[in-house]
């Protein structure tokens, strides 16, 4: 397995979480950059230096779009994935607030072709939930679950067709996870089909800060 890490907060306001990331790039699927909810207005050195930080650690970078459930203007999404790649040479993006219905199928599929057009390698979606079967097939990755271990272990359920997909296209953002039983959300996330994950034991508003339970327990995402 390996981790997507969604680390929302300023490289200024906490540098030991990202020194801790970029130690542990070897271990990530992709590390999600969310200057302003968004590239911002203008190009962050401070996240331009961990980017290229990471970069170097062999990390996979995944600029931060939000889609607001296709509400957005697509010009306007297609904008900042353009800015994470010129600004901090983003490999790909990280779409995020995608809408899951089988009725916003064809507009995010425009969506993702027009980020590749503009050099996203890897296109990861996030609805956060199960979406129409449709969307797994867009994307290089498709966060199925978001939330915390307690709804994690007492609401989830997989629809058949998962059952289908490659566990490499799918992922579950796990937070709120007991530092012992991170072992077990690694192996229970490997069950349920997916085999980029995310489990961490910090909470809200920003729980990736809290990266090695996830990186240095007995099993390795």
């Amino acid at each position: 397995m390996s981790l997507l890490i969604p680390l929302y907060v300023h490289p200024a306001e906490d540098p030991g979480a990202w020194h801790r990331l970029i130690r542990a790039a070897a271990h990530t699927y992709g590390v999600v950059l969310n200057p302003a909810s968004g590239p911002g207005e203008t190009p962050d050195p401070a996240f331009a230096s961990v980017a290229g930080a990471l970069r170097e650690a062999g990390a996979r970078l995944l600029g931060y779009v939000d889609t607001d459930y296709g509400a957005r203007d697509p010009a306007e999404v297609a904008d900042e994935v353009r800015r994470h790649r010129e600004w901090y040479a983003a490999d790909g993006c990280f779409l995020d607030r995608v809408t899951a219905a089988p009725d916003g199928l064809a507009a995010c599929r425009r969506l993702v072709r027009a980020s590749r057009r503009l050099g996203a390698g890897t296109v990861v979606l996030n609805p956060g939930v199960h979406p129409a079967p449709g969307y797994t097939r867009l994307a290089d990755l498709t966060v199925t679950f978001e939330g915390h271990w307690s709804t994690y272990v007492s609401a989830f359920s997989r629809p058949s067709w998962t059952a289908r997909q490659p566990p490499g296209r799918l992922c579950h953002l796990v937070y709120g996870v007991p530092e012992a039983l991170v072992p077990l959300a690694v192996r229970t996330a490997r069950e349920r089909g997916a085999a980029v994950c995310g489990p961490v034991t910090g909470e809200p508003p920003n729980p990736w800060v809290e990266l090695t339970p996830a990186l240095t327990g007995t099993e390795r995402c």
